[in-house]
């Protein structure tokens, strides 16, 4: 239980040229490297949304990710969003839309 006192959690929206270029599936590989759990999925309004669970360093690193991107991505904006609760994760998951 000592592990969930140091587990945050973080909703991340990114804007740009972030759909068609594999953002997703590099967004998971890059979040399981810095062992973060948590979702991705693409929004109607051409935004990718993602609630990502983790230490803090490994989301500060990972939000330096989402500033980039992949290769092909032009990132506009990263808005982070601290949320509260309980870790709900096991891995990183690609999705095809928000949870219900």
């Amino acid at each position: 239980m000592r592990e969930a006192t140091h587990i945050k959690r973080a909703r991340f929206v990114v804007r740009g040229f972030v759909q068609g270029v594999n953002f997703r599936a590099n967004a998971a590989r890059e979040a399981s490297a810095r062992r973060l759990t948590g979702r991705v999925w693409n929004r109607d309004d051409g935004a990718v949304e993602l609630v990502v669970e983790g230490d803090d360093r490994g989301l500060d690193e990972f939000r330096r990710w989402l500033e980039r991107g992949p290769r092909m991505a032009d990132v506009e904006s990263v808005e982070r969003t601290d949320l509260g609760g309980e870790r709900r994760y096991r891995d990183f998951d690609v999705s095809y839309g928000p949870a219900t």
